[in-house]
């Protein structure tokens, strides 16, 4: 019997690979009801990420969440070995990754996101909490999930925030905090799909909330005005095209009470389990898990070198 050139990549190394095989798991069962027959690979190491061409593999669906999946590694692996895949490149990747520099793209651009300052110590981030008036964010540039992320309400919280922070990869960020809603915009092959309201378990739509508890609350359609959402879904599209995105992918927004808006990250291998914000916006905008997951491996026909 003949396997299949289609693989889903799931697993990695980072934070973030319970989510990843969680992904994994609802993206093989998506494919498998739309007709779909894909090796399912449990990467561990980045060596492996290497022996994909020589397996047979020519497609992928990968949701390898986090570092070394998520940041452009991965993907410069699969370019070098000619293998097609629906989401963003490594540039995007590795962009979209750094908090960061994605924060400076986008206010070079003129869009709008919330004020932050790096810090490099406890003290530098408690002077910077009081400058901007608690409660305040606390991030690591890299890693997702809300992985390493603090809402610090007081001075001494500070402490444990920071290391929280620095136990993931690259500079620790102070932001100040935006008061009003949690919202998001899913992105399909240049197409903006419905907005999703967040009601997170919690002060924040932390780990917990995401992928834990079954009591954060999603509103699609978001309840919205039709103009405040078209203005909502034109700013991801600005967003996602400004870090260089294609195919799919996610942009998470704050919704002041003025409504005005504040772009807070892109993330270009949104979750795919049962929790997951992509899912249910296709779901609002008429497609299914199985038919989403078939649009992303018709993207990925469309990197091909040869017909599908």
């Amino acid at each position: 019997m003949s396997v299949s050139d289609l693989a889903v990549l799931m697993g990695g190394w980072s934070a973030e690979r319970q989510v990843s095989l969680w992904s994994g798991e609802a993206v093989v069962a998506a494919l498998r009801s739309a007709g779909h027959d894909p090796q399912v690979i449990d990467i561990r190491t980045p060596a492996e990420v290497m022996t994909l061409a020589a397996r047979g593999v020519r497609r992928v669906i990968s949701v390898l969440h986090g570092t070394g999946g998520e940041d452009g590694r991965v993907q410069s692996a699969l370019d070098l070995q000619g293998i097609a895949y629906p989401g963003c490149g490594v540039l995007a990747s590795a962009l979209a990754m750094d908090k960061l520099q994605t924060k400076r793209l986008w206010r070079s651009l003129g869009l709008p996101t919330a004020d932050w300052q790096v810090v490099d110590s406890p003290s530098a981030l408690r002077a910077t909490a009081e400058a901007f008036g608690y409660p305040v964010f606390v991030k690591p540039s890299s890693d997702g999930s809300s992985v390493g992320i603090s809402k610090v309400r007081d001075a001494a919280e500070v402490d444990a925030a920071w290391h929280s922070a620095r136990a993931g990869a690259g500079v620790v960020m102070v932001e100040r905090c935006v008061v009003g809603g949690e919202l998001t915009c899913s992105i399909l092959d240049g197409v903006a799909l419905p907005v999703i309201r967040i009601e997170p378990d919690g002060e924040f739509y932390d780990f917990n909330a995401k992928y834990v508890s079954n009591a954060t609350r999603y509103h699609c359609p978001a309840g919205l005005a039709p103009a405040d959402e078209q203005r909502l879904q034109t700013l991801a599209l600005a967003a996602f095209d400004a870090v260089g995105g294609e195919g799919f992918g996610r942009v998470d927004f704050l919704m002041g009470d003025d409504l005005q808006p504040s772009l807070l990250e892109v993330n270009t291998l949104p979750g795919m389990t049962s929790h997951s914000l992509l899912p249910l916006a296709a779901r609002v905008a008429g497609l299914d898990m199985p038919a989403l997951l078939d649009r992303m491996v018709g993207l990925a026909h469309a990197r091909m070198a040869v017909p599908a």
